[in-house]
């Protein structure tokens, strides 16, 4: 039953990119409820509440990190507040921590502590959050070198390398190019390279890489970003929609590269 949910929710997505999965986070609900791993509501609720806080204040950090808070910025902010579907509340608490993070002068590290308490074992929840941090930084289509200490902060407390983190800023790129059909019009050769080398990028390889390196890091990154071990690991619902909009571009890129290469 699942797997036609997740195929309704991608279906719905497809064509959007990736940037467009903000405006539909919150479309998790639509998940399979029995499939739940059985955490309590307490521990879920507590996740939750310390990933979006820790969020919007990280959110609101990268963007002041500059010196100034640019109106595409502002825009993917709403644009994630819009599409996790927040009550009056929730939207006004988001924008606070969102102002906190631009006005605060706490280290990432100090920010940080509480998610990493409570959500710390869990890499699925790190890895998300990264990748919505990155979302924001690249609103503009560039890093600036403000942002990018910041993100080395994030990445560094939570145990990501800094080859790792620059691995993630073009497989994020390559993401937001990527679209989930695999089809090119004839005689194309240039849409057809650019789509290939996204591909590539998607998956964390490079086109030199043997057979066996592309299937092994697609297993991964599938194992990674699969929403049924996201919801084992306490992913708050709101942001399933993302993994599993990644999982299809995940499976989309391999599919390419197997017919490419006649696998």
């Amino acid at each position: 039953m699942i797997g036609k949910i997740i195929g309704s929710i991608i279906g719905f997505n497809v064509g959007s990119g990736f940037f467009g999965l903000l405006l539909g986070l919150y479309l998790g609900h639509q998940y399979d409820r029995s499939r739940r791993t059985p955490w309590t509501r307490s521990k879920r609720s507590s996740v939750n509440k310390v990933f979006v806080e820790t969020l919007f204040i990280l959110l609101g950090k990268i963007s002041k990190a500059d010196g100034r808070i640019s109106q595409d910025e502002i825009d993917q902010v709403e644009n994630l507040i819009t599409g996790m579907r927040m009550n009056t509340q929730s939207r006004l608490e988001a924008i606070k921590f969102f102002k906190m993070g631009s006005q605060s002068d706490s280290s990432v590290n100090e920010i940080m502590t509480p998610f990493i308490s409570i959500c710390g074992n869990y890499k699925g929840l790190k890895n998300q959050l990264l990748q919505c941090l990155l979302i924001l930084a690249l609103a503009d289509n560039d890093i600036h070198a403000e942002e990018r200490l910041v993100l080395n902060s994030v990445a560094q407390t939570l145990g990501i390398s800094k080859f790792r983190l620059d691995q993630l800023i073009q497989m994020m790129i390559a993401h937001s190019q990527f679209h989930h059909s695999s089809g090119f019009q004839p005689g194309d050769r240039e849409n057809i390279n650019e789509k290939l080398s996204n591909a590539y990028k998607i998956l964390g390889v490079s086109e030199s890489d043997s057979e066996k390196t592309i299937k092994a890091s697609y297993r991964k990154l599938i194992s990674e970003n699969h929403p049924d071990k996201l919801i084992g690991q306490g992913m708050p619902e709101d942001l399933i929609n993302m993994a599993t909009d990644k999982t299809q571009k995940i499976q989309s890129a391999f599919e390419l590269i197997k017919s490419n290469r006649n696998l």
